[in-house]
Parts: C-alpha cells; sequence; structure tokens
C-alpha cells in the first residue's frame, strides 16, 4: 500500500469518527434518553415559585452524582399551576416530573393517563402507609408519585413581641384570648391572617378548630354516615373562627395572603396561624425574627380536651407520560425516595420530610414535626373531601369568606359544606 493511499484511508477513517461523533444518539429504554456521555436535561415544573433558590442547590447536588443529567426547576404561580400543568401533561414541551397535588388534586391526572405509576420504585414501601395515601390512585390503588412532604397546621409567633408586652404561650383558651386582647390594647394585631384568599380559610378554621369538632373521631363518625357538618360540634367549630375575627386584621376580607405575611414578618401582628410549609419563607424574608410555633388549645367546650396538630401530605413528584427521559426520569423520582433528598428537603426547604429516618436539624421544624407525631389528626377537608367538585376546602373557603364579610352565619356555612359534598361524597357504611 503506497503511503498516499494510507494517508487518505487514515483521513476517511477520521471524518466517519467525527461524523458518528456529531451524530444524535438514540437508547431504545426511556424514548429518547441519551447515550452515557451526552447531556440529558429534565425539566421539573412546581408551584413553589419561592423554592427556586433550594431546589438550584438540591438538584446541583443530583447533577455531581449523575454526571451527563441536568436537572431545570420550573415553578409557576400558585393559584395557576393546577390549570397549567393539566395542559402541559397533554402537549410536547411538558415536564418530565412534575410536583403534584395530594389526595383530590392527584386523580384528574391518573383518570386521564397522564402520570406513570410508581409502584415497585426502591424506597417507596418504606414509607408510612399514611403519606402513600396523598399519592395513590382512587380507583386503581396506585402509587404515583414519591411523596415529598408532611405539612402540620400550627400558630407561629413572635416571641420579642410576647417577651416585650409579657405574653407566655397560651395552653388554654382562655389564655389565648387574653393574650390576643392584651395585644390589641398595645395596638397590635393578634393574629395576621388573610380573608381575601379563601384556600387559607379552611387552614384558618382547623389550625383553631379541629378540636372543637372532634379531630379525628369526627372524621371517622362523617366518612362511616354516623355525622355530617352539620353537626352541632362542626356548626360551633366555624363560630370559633367568626369570634376570633375581632383579633383578624381590620377589614379582613379584603386582606391578601402576602399582605397577612408582611404584617407578620413586619412585627406588626404578633401570632399568625398557618402551615409548616412557611417557615422557611419567613426564615428567609425576615432572619432576624424571633420565630417561635405552638400548637393552638382547645377552644371551650371542644370533645377534645388537649391541643390538636392537623396534617397533610403536601404532594409528590411524579413522571410524566410524555417524557422523552423516562429512564432518567424513572432515576431522578427514585432519587426523591432516598434519605439524601429527604434530608435536602428539611435542611433546606424548611419542610418536613416524609423519607423514613430523616431528622429535621432546624428546631422549630423539629419541633412542629414533634407535635405532629404527638397529636396528630387529618387536615380533614383535604385530606377527605377533595375527592369530588365542589371540594370541600373550596365550600367551606367561600363560605367563611361570606361569614367574615357579614353576609352567613356558621350555620349557614356548615349547611352549604354539606350540601356541597353531598353531590358527589358517599357515606361509607
Amino acid at each position: 500500500m503506497s503511503v498516499r493511499t494510507s494517508v487518505r484511508l487514515i483521513a476517511v477513517s477520521a471524518l466517519v469518527a467525527l461524523a458518528a461523533a456529531c451524530a444524535p444518539s438514540t437508547n431504545s429504554e426511556g424514548g429518547g434518553d441519551t447515550a452515557s456521555g451526552d447531556k440529558t436535561k429534565l425539566t421539573v415544573w412546581s408551584w413553589r415559585t419561592e423554592d427556586v433558590a433550594a431546589y438550584r442547590k438540591i438538584f446541583s447536588i443530583y447533577e455531581k452524582d449523575h454526571p451527563g443529567t441536568t436537572v431545570e426547576f420550573k415553578p409557576f404561580k400558585n393559584t395557576e399551576y393546577n390549570t397549567i400543568l393539566a395542559t402541559g401533561l397533554t402537549e410536547a414541551g411538558g415536564p418530565d416530573v412534575a410536583q403534584l397535588r395530594s389526595y383530590g388534586g392527584l386523580q384528574p391526572l391518573i383518570e386521564a393517563g397522564n402520570l406513570v405509576p410508581l409502584d415497585g420504585t426502591a424506597g417507596l414501601s418504606d414509607f408510612e402507609p399514611s403519606a402513600l395515601e396523598g399519592a395513590k390512585g382512587r380507583t386503581d390503588g396506585k402509587v404515583y408519585g414519591v411523596p415529598f412532604a408532611t405539612q402540620t397546621l400550627q400558630v407561629f409567633y413572635n416571641k420579642k413581641i410576647f417577651a416585650d408586652n409579657g405574653i407566655t404561650v397560651p395552653m388554654t383558651w382562655s389564655q389565648l384570648t387574653a393574650a390576643a386582647d392584651k395585644l390589641q390594647e398595645a395596638g397590635i394585631t393578634p393574629f395576621a391572617t388573610t380573608g381575601k384568599e379563601t384556600w387559607m380559610l379552611p387552614i384558618l378554621h382547623d389550625t383553631f378548630a379541629a378540636p372543637r369538632y372532634g379531630g379525628a373521631d369526627f372524621a371517622k363518625a362523617v366518612q362511616s354516615g354516623q355525622k355530617n357538618f352539620t353537626d352541632a360540634d362542626y356548626v360551633a367549630s366555624i363560630d370559633v373562627v367568626k369570634s376570633l375575627e375581632k383579633y383578624f386584621p381590620k377589614d379582613v376580607a379584603g386582606v391578601a395572603y402576602t399582605d397577612a405575611q408582611v404584617l407578620f414578618t413586619t412585627d406588626k401582628a404578633a401570632m399568625y396561624p398557618g402551615g409548616s410549609f412557611e417557615l422557611g419563607f419567613f426564615q428567609a424574608q425576615a432572619p432576624d425574627l424571633d420565630l417561635g410555633v405552638f400548637s393552638a388549645p382547645p377552644p371551650d367546650g371542644s370533645p377534645v380536651d388537649h391541643a390538636l396538630v392537623p396534617g397533610y401530605t403536601d404532594g409528590s413528584y411524579g413522571i410524566n407520560t410524555k417524557s422523552k427521559h423516562q429512564k432518567a426520569a424513572k432515576e431522578l423520582v427514585t432519587w426523591m425516595a432516598t434519605q439524601q433528598f429527604g434530608q435536602l428537603v428539611a435542611d433546606e426547604l424548611k419542610q418536613i420530610s416524609t423519607v423514613p429516618g430523616v431528622a429535621p436539624k432546624d428546631p422549630l421544624l423539629a419541633e412542629m414535626a414533634s407535635n405532629y407525631a404527638q397529636n396528630p389528626t387529618p387536615y380533614l377537608l383535604l385530606v377527605d373531601f377533595r375527592y369530588g367538585d365542589p371540594s370541600g376546602t373550596d365550600l367551606l373557603g367561600a363560605g367563611v369568606q361570606s361569614m367574615l364579610l357579614g353576609k352567613s352565619d356558621p350555620q349557614q356555612v356548615a349547611a352549604s359544606l354539606q350540601k356541597g359534598v353531598s353531590q358527589w361524597f358517599k357515606p361509607k357504611a
């Protein structure tokens, strides 16, 4: 073979190698996952716009351990997310992995065939059954998401304001109202809350009034048909909110959710009834605020003689059936069932991880988790009454708002709730 021929063959071989390197790679498993050495970009959708920085840190850790995969966290406005996700899962350009609502909010996506069943995913069987309930299909019983957090409802308070006014954490209802009276006399709003955004009003109700209607025992009685929402104890629980109205911000029905948060973080309000999901936000917005938490004591007349802490599984992460990166998406959600991810949720997002064995390092988060473990009760209308339309939370939210506007009373709110859920809810005999 001549030198000229050898050089020509070497050149041709080099061109073939270059063409192969530039050609798009394929992978038979996962419909579009790339081969080793190329990048797979996963998009994760969420409703948590306030968590962008934390998730970037979390996913950068995942990327270091999974070279070749990048993860983009893409959040949307909370109140618009359900519609955006439902549309995005049916079209090209949707998420590979999506943060999913729990319980009833999950069911339409399952029924539409938008999500991949995750039964058999490593680590998922170790989760508490109660945590998995929020990620299951109501009809088929399959698990469609890896639960990421448990949320609890309690009262945040400003320790400095309490100390300055000689107030200690209330252990009884009379101590709570006496503290509120004292704060009001000092020109401080006792409770920062919204009356404008109805999704928060059932949270407000359960935070203070779950013991008044009986907590988990009442939930079981309603499920079996022994009681309903017109029961005297439930009506009285709605009246608890009405009795506290004088301690809310002025014209509370016009106060937005973010306005209520600002009242609390700027020391204009002493207490804030809300979810554990707000801890990270408060700490980021007001790092110098000396925060405390307590469980609201039982109102007078409660069938339960101790504080109850309502809680629920706050969503999960599932795989879009239309994702072109099924294998990589499955690897990501499998990682979300590990203690490494769970600890990052607790440490970076300041939320109570559902992953078994994860212990919160933040003392307030640990306190909320401990309080819930000792005196748990379901956030009733979210856990059991979002499986139909109109949902229980929508009905109670609208009803309480109407009551705060002076247009209805607790009996009318309870009757409207019962009438609405009766359109689709049938007790289990």
